[in-house]
């Protein structure tokens, strides 16, 4: 199996323009890795791609994955799988419900096979035996982590960077994305220069904790010290949302005419307009805001 990505561009960068943002001095530039694929676009793409190429050169057929019912990960993964052919097979945490939600739906419609573990096995997922004992009921598969956060992850990421840079007619000064492993935020820091700095805004409550995880994909490098995550911006926790959000994520639609998903960039967004607001960043500073996609996930809230 050879992967192509004939058919996959690179993703657009657009300027967003408002009063808001003139008043305020800020350049801000969306790097739109949502319109990549209509179905495993955004950093999902990003984390997969280098994956997917090293299962192919290792001959593997069949993806094995993790996430939970509104994974937008599990959703990716198996739409690229059908894309690439791959067979593919999700792990979902906790006990099947029929019928299916949209997200699991549309998994099984690409083929994949869906196996559901206790919420207690689940936690098992980063265990060498609980992998070897997969490996034995599934066979040889090649195991993507949840969210596709690896090493072969960081690559993909880091290719976002290196896009933009040839996109833009200025050289930014601080790039920002949702953060829920730490992955994509760890692989646009190793892109950067010294000058330049990222901004991961957490979508979990709690988000203290991928400090810890972005250093560790990072290593260490002691060039890669010009980030920082916002942990205030999470209305509640993963998934969590209220009308503050909702509103302001309709707004956003109505000025700037596209869509943002409430899990993740919503939120990233709301942060982003706050700090801007609350002139966080240097006036003529140019910033870019990295939209990762998951808009499948806001048919859960009935978006």
């Amino acid at each position: 199996m050879s992967i192509r990505f004939a058919d996959l561009a690179a993703s657009p960068l657009q300027k967003l323009n408002s009063a808001f943002l003139e008043q305020a001095d800020i350049q801000l530039y969306i790097k739109r890795d949502d319109l990549i694929h209509p179905q495993f676009g955004g950093n999902k793409w990003r984390k997969q791609k280098y994956n997917l190429i090293h299962a192919s050169e290792q001959n593997f057929d069949t993806l094995l994955t993790f996430g939970g019912a509104w994974s937008n990960h599990i959703y990716a993964t198996a739409a690229a799988a059908r894309h690439f052919g791959f067979n593919s097979i999700g792990i979902i945490r906790g006990e099947k419900h029929t019928p299916l939600n949209a997200t699991l739906s549309f998994a099984e419609s690409c083929g994949m096979q869906l196996h559901y573990v206790s919420r207690t096995e689940y936690r098992k997922k980063h265990e060498a035996a609980f992998l070897q004992d997969l490996r034995q009921q599934f066979g040889e598969v090649y195991i993507l982590p949840e969210g596709g956060s690896n090493a072969l992850a960081l690559k993909g990421c880091e290719e976002l960077v290196q896009e933009i840079n040839h996109e833009i007619d200025r050289p930014f000064n601080v790039i920002c994305c949702a953060s829920g492993t730490g992955a994509t935020l760890a692989g646009l820091v190793k892109a950067l220069n010294p000058e330049q700095s990222a901004i991961g805004f957490s979508a979990l409550k709690g988000g203290e904790f991928l400090h810890d995880e972005v250093r560790n994909f990072l290593g260490d490098d002691p060039q890669t010290s010009n980030w920082h995550i916002e942990t205030a911006y999470h209305f509640g926790g993963y998934a969590k949302i209220d009308n503050k959000l909702i509103n302001f994520m309709r707004q956003f639609q109505l000025q700037y005419g596209f869509a943002l998903d409430a899990v993740y960039t919503g939120k990233m967004f709301y942060g982003l307009f706050d700090l801007i607001k609350n002139k966080h960043f240097k006036p003529g500073s140019t910033i870019v805001a990295v939209h990762s996609g998951g808009l499948q996930g806001n048919k859960g809230f009935g978006l």
